[in-house]
């Protein structure tokens, strides 16, 4: 069972499947509605909502205004090979905001769901690398 849970909201739920399933390893939990799904890797759990749609997590706020895929808030998938990784979701269409940029912990890149929504790639400072300093 997931310990984290992490909720976006999706133009398209069967696009979203498709782009998580296949290019960042997560496996379809439910799929109840066209405007709701539960996915998961490992302990993340991610629903995914169409805006509008009959569930609690799409539905508009008092003021009418309905929620909307995008923004800058972000789960972080890390992985062993960041370069490889982004070439390959790069010869697959993927979208992405930014190159590779490097920080004090290690690199990231951020690629975007169909819908706009960003996931964090990150590649962590080896940890024989900074003992020795390099």
């Amino acid at each position: 069972m997931a310990t984290v849970s992490f909720r976006y909201i999706v133009d398209d739920v069967d696009a979203a499947i498709d782009f998580y399933c296949r290019h960042l390893g997560f496996e379809e939990q439910q799929h109840p509605a066209p405007t709701f799904a539960m996915l998961a890797r490992g302990d993340l759990r991610l629903a995914l909502n169409a805006p509008g749609g009959p569930g609690g997590g799409g539905q508009a706020m008092p003021d009418g205004t309905l929620p909307a895929p995008g923004g800058w808030n972000r789960f972080t998938i890390e992985v062993s090979d960041l370069a490889g990784t982004a070439e390959s979701l790069r010869s697959a269409g993927v979208r992405f905001r930014n190159d590779i940029v490097t920080g004090v912990g290690g690199k990231q890149v951020l690629v975007e769901d169909p819908s706009g929504n960003p996931v964090e790639l990150f590649e962590p400072i080896r940890a024989e690398a900074r003992l020795d300093g390099s």
